[in-house]
C-alpha cells in the first residue's frame, strides 16, 4: 500500500486546498493549562469578548502576507485543514491584497518584520509585542478589534503560535503518525485575552532517526521508495507540531541530502534546523563517503581528499539553517584511532572551521556548530582537548539514559553553550534495544532536569530509533525542553493523564495514563531484549508469579478500556497503549514458561512438556500481535514493528526472532510424588530433608507445592501437622500440581521456640517436612524480615528532609533524589530515616538499590552516606563501592551498593544522607542472614 500525504513541497499560497471534509469532530479543551504550561484559550461556546474562529454563521478567514516565510504559509495551510477536520468548515486562506481582508473577523498571521499588516497594527494600534520582540521562537495570540492576531517573533515563533491553536482546537500532533482522531466541534471561540509565549528555554530541541533497519527502512521502502522528501514531510510537520525545531536524519546507509536533493530544501522551507549525527562532520552523511570517497577515512593519510569531501557538504548546505557537526570519529561509528588523538583532532577542527568560513564567507562563529562528546570523544575533552568557545559542546548519555558528563558551573558562560544527546533506542552493548518503548518519562525528567540546572541548555536531541513506537517519550522530551524552569514534580505527576487526554479525551484518561506508566515501568525493569528464563525467580518470594500477575492485570485493564473506548480511538489506542501492553505481557509469559519448562524438566514434573508447548504458543502469539499492528489502518504501518527481539546471543539483534529451545521428557504412567518448598531451590525427591522457612508473627504463611511426576492421578495426605499450623488442604488428588498453604493458628501459637515436623504421604512415598516457630522476645517496630529479608521501599521513610519523591520512577515506581542539584555535606537537612527490627543478633548485609547514574561531574563518583542508630557516619560511592560494573547496572536498571553489618536484636534506625546529586534511591534491602542470600531480580515487596 502506498501511503499518500498531500505534498506541500514548493506549493504556492494560491494553490491552497479547499475541499471540505465529510467528518465533523468534537471539541476538546482541557481546563487550566496544557502540557507546556500554556494557558488554554479555546472554547466551544462564546465568552465575553471572545473571537469567533468558527460560529454558526461565520468562519474566519486566515490572512497571510506573501512576503512572509514559506514555512509560515505551510503551517497556515495545515491550520486551515485542521479547522476543517474539527468543524467541517474550511476557512479561506487569503493574501493581504485580497479585498475580503478588509472585512472584520479574520485571523491575521504573520512574523514581525515580514508581515506589513502585522507591523502596521503594531505601530498604529499600539499592539504590545514587547514580550516577544527580539526573542527566539516567541509568539502571541491575541484579539485586536474584531480580528485575531497570531504574531511570531521569528519564523518558527509564528509557526508555533499556529500549531498551538491547532492543538487547542483538538488536533493532536500525532494525528497522522499515530492516527489520533481530532475532537470535533461545530463552533470554536478564542478567549479575549489570548496567550503569549516568550519562547523556549532550550534553544534547539529535536530528534534523531537512527537504527532504522529493519523496521522503518522497510516501511519507507514500501511506501516511498526511499528516504525522500515525501517521507520527511510528515516528520518535519510532527516535529514542529511538538514545538521541536531540530533533526538528525536517518543515516544507516542513508544520506539525507544525497538521497533526495529536495530533502534539505524542504526542511529549510518548513523551518527545521538540520544537522548530521555525531560522527558525520560538515553536513556529509557517512554513506556518502562510501559513495564518493576515495582512500582511507584517515586524516593523517588522506587529508586533501577529506577536506574536499567536507567542503562539498558546506557548499551544498549554503545558507540553510543548520547546526554543523564538527570533529571526526572513525568510519562506521567507531573510534578514529587507538588512544586519544588530541593534537590530530584539534587540527581537524581548525581545518574544518576554515572550510566553513571560506565557503560561507562569514566569520566561522556565525555558523552554529556542535562538537559531540560521544563515547571516546569525551576522553579527548577530559584529557585537555578544547575547541573555540562559540562551538556548542554536545554532551551525551551512556546510550542507556544516564548522562555521562555535565559542565562545571564555572564553565556555564561558554558562548556556544552545552547540549545533551540522549537515547530512547540503541544498537550496541550490553544489548541492543530497539523494539518497543522502555523509557520512563520520569527518568528523562530526572536526568534532563540536572542537565538544565548545570546549564546544558543549547541543544537537546534524543535518538528515537524508528520514531514509532516512541511517541510517548518523544512528546515528553520535547514538551519538557520547551520550559524546564516552569515544570515541577506536580507537572510530572499530571503529565501522563494530560497526554492521554490529548490523544483519547477525558473520560478514560486517568486509566490510560496508569497503563502508560505501568507498561513503561515493567519494561524498564529489564529491557525486553535482555529478558531470559533466568531473569525472574520461580522459587523465591513468588517473583515470577508476581510478574505474571502484574502483566495479566495490566492487559485485562487495557482490554477493558479498549472495549469501552469509542471506535474512532481504536487504531491510536492499539498503537500507543494496547500493543505495548499485549506484546510485553506475552513476551514475559514466554520467558517464564521457558523457566518453568527448564526447572520442571529437572524436577521431572509431568507439566514439563506442557510448558514447552506454551513457549511455542507464546512465540507464535508474538508474531500474531505484530501482524495485528501491521494490519491496522489497512496496513498503513506494515513492517513498522517487526524489529527482532527474541533470540539474542550477543549484543547485536538476530536477523529474525528465534524460538527458544525447550526440554521434553518421557513421562511415566505411574504417579510419582514431588514436593517443592517455599523460598527454596530444594525439592523432593532430589532432597529428602526439607524445611519450610521459619514462622513468626511477620511470617504467618508458607506453602508446599506438591507435583506429580507421572500420568496417573497422585493421591496425597498431610499428616501429623503441628497444632499451631493449619493447611489449606490435608488431602488431595493431584493431576499436575497443587500449592498447599500452611498458616499459623493464632490462638495456638507456642510461647517458646518450637521445632516440629509433618508428613506428606502418597501411596508408596512418605516425606517429612520440618517446621519451626520463633516468637519475638520484644515488640517489633517498623519493617521486619520476611523469610530473612527486610525490604524497605525508599518512599516508606519514618522522616525525610531535603529529598524529593519522583513519581513513577524506578523498578517499582519508587525513587527519591536529593532536592539540591549540587553537592553538599551530609547533614540532617538532607536525610531519610527508616525504622526496622532485627529478631536476633546477626551478621547481615545491607543493599542500597540506586538508579545507575554516572559520575557526570567528574568528581570520582557519586556519594551518599548512612548511619545506623546515629552511629558512625559512613560515606559510600555509588560507582566505587559496588561490584556491579556498568553493563550489569544498566542491564538491571539499578546499581547495588552492598555493605556488611553486625546488628544486635532490637529496633534500629537507618539514616541515609544526601551528598552528591544524581543519587536516586529506589530500595533498601537488609539480608538478615548471610547463609540465606536474596536471589530475586527485583526487591521483594515490603
Amino acid at each position: 500500500m502506498k501511503i499518500t500525504k498531500e505534498n506541500k513541497f514548493m506549493t504556492p499560497l494560491s494553490n491552497s486546498v479547499k475541499n471540505k471534509s465529510q467528518l465533523i469532530f468534537a471539541i476538546f479543551a482541557l481546563l487550566g493549562f496544557n502540557m507546556l504550561g500554556q494557558e488554554n484559550i479555546l472554547s466551544s461556546t462564546a465568552g465575553n469578548g471572545s473571537f469567533g474562529l468558527v460560529t454558526a454563521s461565520h468562519t474566519a478567514n486566515l490572512v497571510l502576507d506573501d512576503s512572509d516565510f514559506e514555512g509560515v504559509a505551510i503551517a497556515a495551510e495545515n491550520f486551515q485543514k485542521d479547522i476543517e477536520r474539527v468543524t467541517g468548515k474550511l476557512p479561506e486562506l487569503l493574501s493581504e491584497e485580497n479585498s475580503e481582508v478588509k472585512n472584520l473577523g479574520n485571523v491575521i498571521i504573520g512574523t514581525l518584520g515580514k508581515n506589513t499588516m502585522i507591523d502596521s497594527l503594531v505601530k498604529h494600534q499600539n499592539i504590545d509585542v514587547s514580550k516577544i520582540e527580539g526573542k527566539w521562537e516567541a509568539y502571541t495570540i491575541k484579539k485586536s478589534g474584531e480580528n485575531l492576531l497570531i504574531i511570531g517573533s521569528d519564523k518558527r515563533g509564528t509557526i508555533f503560535g499556529i500549531y498551538e491553536l491547532s492543538k487547542q482546537i483538538g488536533v493532536s500532533p500525532w494525528y497522522w503518525w499515530a492516527d489520533v482522531p481530532v475532537k470535533k466541534s461545530k463552533e470554536l471561540y478564542i478567549a479575549k485575552n489570548g496567550v503569549t509565549s516568550t519562547g523556549p528555554k532550550v534553544q534547539y530541541r529535536g530528534i534523531f532517526i537512527n537504527d532504522e533497519a529493519p523496521a522503518l527502512s522497510t516501511w519507507v521502502t514500501e511506501n516511498y521508495g526511499k528516504f525522500n522528501h515525501e517521507f520527511y514531510e510528515p516528520v518535519f510537520e510532527l516535529i514542529l507540531r511538538l514545538k521541536g525545531n531540530f533533526m538528525w536524519p536517518a543515516m544507516w546507509g542513508k544520506a539525507f541530502y544525497d538521497d533526495d536533493p529536495a530533502n534539505g530544501i524542504l526542511a529549510d522551507k518548513y523551518g527545521i534546523v538540520m544537522g548530521t549525527s555525531h560522527h558525520e562532520p560538515l553536513a556529509r552523511a557517512q554513506a556518502e563517503w562510501g559513495r564518493y570517497g576515495s582512500g582511507e577515512w584517515n586524516y593523517e593519510t588522506n587529508e586533501d581528499t577529506l577536506k574536499s569531501f567536507w567542503r562539498k557538504g558546506i557548499e551544498r548546505m549554503g545558507d540553510r539553517e543548520t547546526l554543523v557537526t564538527i570533529g571526526m570519529r572513525g568510519d562506521g561509528d567507531e573510534p578514529m584511532t587507538e588512544g586519544t588523538a588530541i593534537n590530530l583532532l584539534e587540527r581537524i577542527v581548525k581545518d574544518q572551521r576554515e572550510i566553513i568560513s571560506d565557503v560561507i564567507q562569514k566569520p566561522t562563529e556565525e555558523t552554529p556548530q556542535v562538537w559531540a562528546l560521544y563515547k571516546e570523544v569525551q576522553d579527548y575533552y577530559d584529557q585537555g582537548m578544547r575547541v573555540p568557545d562559540d562551538v556548542t559542546l554536545l554532551l551525551a548519555d551512556d546510550n542507556w539514559g544516564n548522562i555521562r558528563k555535565l559542565p562545571k558551573l564555572k564553565d556555564s558562560t561558554r558562548s556556544g553553550g552545552y547540549g545533551i544527546y540522549y537515547h530512547f533506542d540503541y544498537v550496541g552493548g550490553p544489548r541492543s534495544y530497539k523494539w518497543i518503548n522502555t523509557t520512563q518519562i520520569s527518568r528523562v525528567y530526572e536526568q534532563m532536569s540536572l542537565a538544565y540546572d548545570y546549564h546544558a541548555r543549547k541543544v537537546w536531541i534524543t535518538n528515537v530509533g524508528d520514531l514509532k513506537p516512541m511517541e510517548y517519550p518523544i512528546s515528553f522530551f520535547l514538551d519538557y525542553a520547551w520550559n524546564p524552569e516552569d515544570f515541577s514534580i506536580e507537572d510530572l505527576k499530571a503529565y501522563p493523564e494530560q497526554w492521554a487526554t490529548s490523544q483519547f479525551g477525558e473520560e478514560y484518561a486517568a486509566e490510560i495514563a496508569e497503563l502508560l506508566q505501568k507498561y513503561t515501568t515493567y519494561n524498564s525493569r529489564r529491557k525486553p531484549e535482555l529478558l531470559s528464563e533466568e531473569t525472574y525467580s520461580l522459587t523465591q518470594f513468588n517473583e515470577a508469579e508476581e510478574i505474571l500477575s502484574d502483566f495479566n492485570e495490566l492487559e485485562k485493564k487495557a482490554d477493558e478500556i479498549g472495549e469501552k473506548l469509542d471506535s474512532k480511538y481504536q487504531s491510536a489506542y492499539f498503537q500507543l497503549v494496547l500493543h505495548p501492553v499485549k506484546a510485553s505481557a506475552n513476551l514475559n509469559r514466554m520467558y517464564i514458561a521457558l523457566a518453568k519448562n527448564k526447572l520442571y524438566a529437572e524436577q521431572q514434573r509431568n507439566t514439563t512438556n506442557k510448558y514447552a508447548e506454551k513457549v511455542s504458543e507464546y512465540f507464535e502469539k508474538d508474531e500474531e500481535i505484530t501482524e495485528a499492528y501491521h494490519a491496522i489502518e489497512d496496513g498503513k504501518w506494515n513492517h513498522m514493528i517487526f524489529q527482532p527481539h527474541i533470540g539474542f546471543t550477543s549484543w547485536f539483534d538476530p536477523k529474525q526472532n528465534i524460538e527458544p529451545e525447550t526440554s521434553q521428557i518421557d513421562i511415566p504412567e505411574e504417579a510419582g510424588l514431588g514436593i517443592a518448598i517455599a523460598n527454596s531451590e530444594e525439592y523432593y525427591p532430589k532432597n529428602t530433608d526439607l524445611s519450610l522457612p521459619i514462622f513468626d508473627k511477620n511470617n504467618t504463611e508458607s506453602y508446599v507445592e506438591i507435583f506429580n511426576r507421572g500420568n496417573e492421578k497422585l493421591e496425597v495426605k498431610l499428616k501429623k501437622l503441628p497444632k499451631w499450623l493449619k493447611a489449606s488442604k490435608t488431602k488431595a488428588e493431584i493431576g499436575e500440581q497443587e500449592r498447599i498453604v500452611l498458616a499459623l493458628v493464632s490462638e495456638k501459637l507456642p510461647k517458646n521456640i518450637t521445632k516440629e515436623s509433618f508428613v506428606i504421604k502418597s501411596d508408596n512415598e512418605k516425606v517429612k517436612i520440618e517446621v519451626s516457630y520463633q516468637p519475638f522476645s520484644f515488640v517489633p517496630k517498623g519493617f521486619v524480615a520476611k523469610n530473612g529479608i527486610i525490604s524497605l521501599p525508599a518512599n516508606k521513610f519514618l522522616e525525610y528532609k531535603g529529598w524529593e519523591i519522583i513519581p513513577d520512577l524506578g523498578r517499582r515506581d519508587i525513587a527519591l533524589r536529593p532536592e539540591s542539584s549540587f553537592s553538599q555535606e551530609a547533614s540532617e537537612n538532607a536525610s531519610l530515616t527508616y525504622q526496622f527490627t532485627i529478631k536476633e543478633n546477626t551478621t547481615a548485609k545491607i543493599n542500597f538499590l540506586i538508579s545507575p547514574s554516572l559520575d557526570f561531574l567528574d568528581n570520582g563518583g557519586l556519594k551518599f552516606a548512612y548511619s545506623i542508630d546515629d552511629g558512625t557516619l559512613k560515606t559510600l560511592n555509588l560507582l566505587k563501592d559496588t561490584k556491579d560494573h556498568w553493563g550489569i547496572a544498566v542491564s538491571n536498571n539499578v546499581t547495588k551498593v552492598v555493605q556488611d553489618l553486625s546488628l544486635e536484636k532490637g529496633v534500629h534506625q537507618l539514616k541515609i544522607y544526601a551528598v552528591d546529586p544524581g543519587v536516586v534511591l529506589q530500595q533498601i534491602i537488609i539480608e538478615t542472614s548471610t547463609s540465606n542470600p536474596l536471589q530475586t531480580y527485583l526487591a521483594p515487596k515490603e
